[in-house]
């Protein structure tokens, strides 16, 4: 009778390199194929191929775990942002603080940090909805935390709040309509994007979910 394949034993250890990072790449990768509900740390260490108590040698509990999963998820919505933002032609030397081409390039910024945030949204449903998981129960999106910045060492929130301080800079958008403009802009776009990706627009084809990601985002930047 021939024996049944011997199976290497779970490692407690990690021998390939950075356990943590392993840990957070696995996390994202469950986020991307299930959705939060499928971010498990226990399928994340055995993916990994150590036992879950390893896991805590790097965080204090699961709930750190999911955190700093869900933080890298928030940086990569920066970095679809940044990615539009760097698209934005930057303004000439003689371009007047407030004239034409200063306002152009005002708006042209406001525009890309909202199609910025619906292509990640669009394009990896599951990481976007873990990056704004459950945020009464995890840490605010409006902290300083720099695991959750792009490239520019800004995160999502604080990217609209710099594309908006430039549309007052410019003098499109007043002072008095100025405080608290990001809550209006981020709740009208993440509302479509939560509309398209789990919602009842999820049946839109991609072309007709970005044509009206362009009229909400024209709506919002006109209306502030």
């Amino acid at each position: 009778m021939p024996r049944p394949p011997l199976v290497p034993p779970t490692r407690s250890t990690y021998r390939h390199g950075d356990l943590r990072r392993a840990l957070l790449d696995a996390g994202l990768a469950l986020a991307r194929e299930g959705g939060p509900d499928a971010v498990t740390l226990r399928e994340a260490t055995r993916r990994v191929g150590v036992v879950p108590n390893a896991a805590y040698r790097h965080f204090a509990n699961h709930a750190q775990w999911l955190q700093a999963v869900r933080a890298e998820a928030l940086a990569a919505v920066a970095r679809s942002m940044e990615d539009e933002l760097d698209a934005v032609p930057p303004p000439g030397p003689r371009t007047k603080p407030r004239g034409p081409a200063a306002i152009a390039h005002a708006r042209a910024r406001v525009r890309a940090v909202g199609r910025g945030y619906l292509r990640y949204a669009w394009s990896e449903p599951g990481l976007f909805r873990i990056a704004f998981l459950r945020p009464g129960e995890m840490a605010a999106e409006l902290d300083n935390d720099p695991a959750k910045a792009g490239r520019s060492g800004l995160n999502p929130f604080q990217l609209l709040g710099a594309a908006l301080d430039g549309l007052a800079a410019a003098g499109v958008l007043p002072p008095a309509r100025r405080a608290q403009a990001e809550f209006i802009a981020w709740s009208a776009v993440h509302g479509l994007a939560l509309l398209v990706s789990d919602g009842p627009l999820k049946g839109l084809q991609r072309e007709q979910a970005q044509a009206l990601g362009e009229r909400l985002i024209d709506m919002v930047e006109r209306g502030l």
